[in-house]
């Protein structure tokens, strides 16, 4: 395995602990998956912060999960460390017999070992041959990308997942140079992007070839269509009272998980309706307002930490939730009925055609 290379200090850590903790703290042995392992920070904490907890560890990078296994040895009866992408989990739960879980993080992007491994082709700032596989046993190469894409196909993969607005303009300098040469070199392909972005562009925004390098690394690791998979599947899992906590370090990753919440913690049913039907109700509620964002403390000790965006949500109990909003409503309709004119105050029977105990009935507010 040899030394481990890059330096690791796990992101917002102290709060992910806090939002995991009453999912994880309670009686009995409970299950924690970490859907993205890396150096093994974030399950290494958990598991000495909840002894009864058993930790299933995800990760696609075969050196990660090395390092995580030498690292995690004093918990050896209490975790499976397994070689296998996020959007897997079902089939890891089911192999390994856990029908559902109690908590689950995702720490999303590419992780301090990948960057910080020279020979891994993910960091602009250093020559290496163009790889930007989390798996290197397996998929397509950035170079066979650059090299093969048509020009068409090359812009979509800029403009998409870089977000990049001179995507047309860098997939038509690397076309001219792979017409010369193939491009087999981190450090060209990045003077490449530099070139073709007009010089005002390039002096705001950090290095010029940003973008491109993370539009190449999510379209050689499949990470959008993984995360949209994997999502759900890990919500669907979860017991109740369960907790997911996603860190994510771009806008199109947050905006997966902010329409994967959505989804679970709003109602399905008619909104004029007195009560919940069943199954219509939330089944998750959101542990934060918006995205949570790192404080400058955080910043200042770990500057990878400056773009990460935290989101996390509770499954709900489902009757407990549709009794919730049931009574939320009729307290609501209580309310305005209170401010009609010639209703009078409630219980007091008055207004035109009130009968002496008509106000303290529920019924009269169309339930």
């Amino acid at each position: 395995m040899g030394e481990l290379r890059g330096t690791h200090v796990p992101v917002l850590l102290e709060r992910c602990l806090e939002l995991l903790a009453p999912a994880l703290g309670r009686t009995g042995r409970t299950v924690h998956v970490d859907a993205t392992l890396g150096l093994a920070g974030h399950a290494e904490a958990v598991l000495e912060a909840h002894p009864n907890t058993v930790l299933i560890g995800l990760d696609r990078d075969t050196e990660a999960l090395a390092h995580a296994r030498t690292r995690l040895a004093r918990f050896a009866d209490r975790i499976h460390l397994e070689h296998a992408v996020y959007d897997e989990l079902p089939e890891v739960l089911d192999r390994l017999g856990y029908p559902a879980i109690d908590g689950v993080l995702f720490d999303l992007g590419v992780s301090s070992l990948q960057l910080d491994a020279p020979d891994r082709g993910f960091a602009y700032a250093q020559d290496a041959p163009l790889d930007m596989r989390m798996d290197q046993t397996r998929g397509v190469t950035a170079e066979e990308v650059v090299n093969t894409y048509s020009h068409p196909e090359l812009a979509r993969v800029l403009r998409v997942y870089g977000e990049e607005k001179f995507a047309g303009r860098i997939a038509s300098a690397i076309i001219r140079e792979r017409e010369r040469a193939r491009i087999t070199s981190s450090a060209r392909l990045a003077e490449l992007v530099r070139e073709s972005i007009p010089a005002p562009a390039r002096r705001t925004g950090g290095h010029p070839a940003k973008r491109t390098f993370q539009a190449l690394r999510i379209e050689v690791n499949r990470e959008l269509a993984a995360l949209e998979t994997a999502l759900p599947a890990a919500l669907d899992k979860l017991t109740v009272g369960g907790r997911m906590v996603v860190l994510s370090y771009h806008s199109l990753e947050d905006r997966l998980t902010k329409q994967a919440l959505a989804d679970r913690v709003r109602s399905k049913g008619p909104v004029d309706l007195p009560v919940e039907l069943p199954g219509s109700g939330p089944t998750f509620r959101l542990l934060s307002r918006g995205a949570e964002l790192p404080g400058e403390a955080e910043v200042a000790a770990n500057p990878r930490a400056a773009s990460v965006r935290l989101r996390a949500a509770e499954r709900l109990d489902p009757e407990a939730a549709r009794q919730g909003r049931t009574d939320r409503e009729r307290y609501r309709r209580r309310v305005k009925a209170m401010h009609q004119p010639g209703t009078g105050s409630p219980g007091s029977g008055e207004g035109p055609g009130a009968a002496p105990g008509d106000g303290t009935d529920e019924e009269g507010e169309g339930t």
